[in-house]
């Protein structure tokens, strides 16, 4: 029953999520990164690195908000994002063929002068947030999400309940890899599409909810 419960989703909505028909494997961001990013609790992250360090180490090489370690390593190839760049992939190869370039050789030089750049260094910036969520098998809004409050405000753009202030209100440590704007970036998303059988608090916040025959089917 576990490895049905993790695994079918994921089986049913590779092929189009990921366009397997073009390239295989895809390197899936962890949601972990997703939903701190996108939902911006990172606003409001008070612990920094050098709390979590050990005695023994260097502080001054790890300085920074916490989102800048996530941040540094996408940057060297560590950890993938979604979306990974400020530009739409499917547009650099066709401007790296205006260039007289390969897409390698015009995403690094681009990369270097700046013209393109990974999202998560500006994801208040309009382009560089997810626009749908599709939720299967999980009671994402109420009941295993982390920082439910904050998925309701950045993500959903309704009533939330967050009680404290953002770092720029409080005056706290701010990222040094990640564009800072004083107003945050409220309701990312335009489609929430839920698949349950029953009527949990996500599927009362989606704009779709798709129902399932039996209790295996969820």
């Amino acid at each position: 029953y576990v490895g049905q419960e993790k695994l079918r989703p994921q089986t049913g909505w590779q092929p189009l999520a990921f366009a397997l028909d073009w390239q295989r494997p895809a390197r899936h961001m962890n949601s972990t990164s997703y939903f701190y990013n996108h939902s911006s609790q990172w606003r409001y992250e008070t612990v920094t690195a050098q709390e979590l360090l050990s005695p023994m180490a260097d502080k001054s090489r790890y300085s920074g908000h916490l989102i800048d370690f996530n941040v540094r390593a996408e940057r060297m190839g560590w950890l993938p994002s979604a979306p990974q760049l400020g530009t739409n992939p499917l547009r650099i190869a066709e401007a790296a063929k205006q260039a007289g370039m390969s897409p390698v050789d015009y995403t690094v030089k681009s990369l270097k002068d700046g013209s393109i750049r990974f999202a998560a260094e500006q994801p208040e910036n309009g382009k560089n947030h997810p626009r749908n969520l599709f939720i299967w098998r999980s009671n994402l809004l109420g009941s295993s999400g982390k920082g439910h409050e904050y998925m309701l405000k950045y993500l959903l753009g309704t009533e939330n309940g967050i009680q404290g202030k953002d770092l720029g209100k409080q005056g706290g440590v701010k990222p040094e890899e990640v564009e800072w704007k004083d107003n945050g970036l409220d309701g990312k998303l335009d489609l929430v599409v839920t698949l349950d059988f029953r009527l949990c608090s996500t599927s009362l916040y989606s704009d779709i909810v798709l129902p399932t025959a039996t209790w295996y089917e969820k």
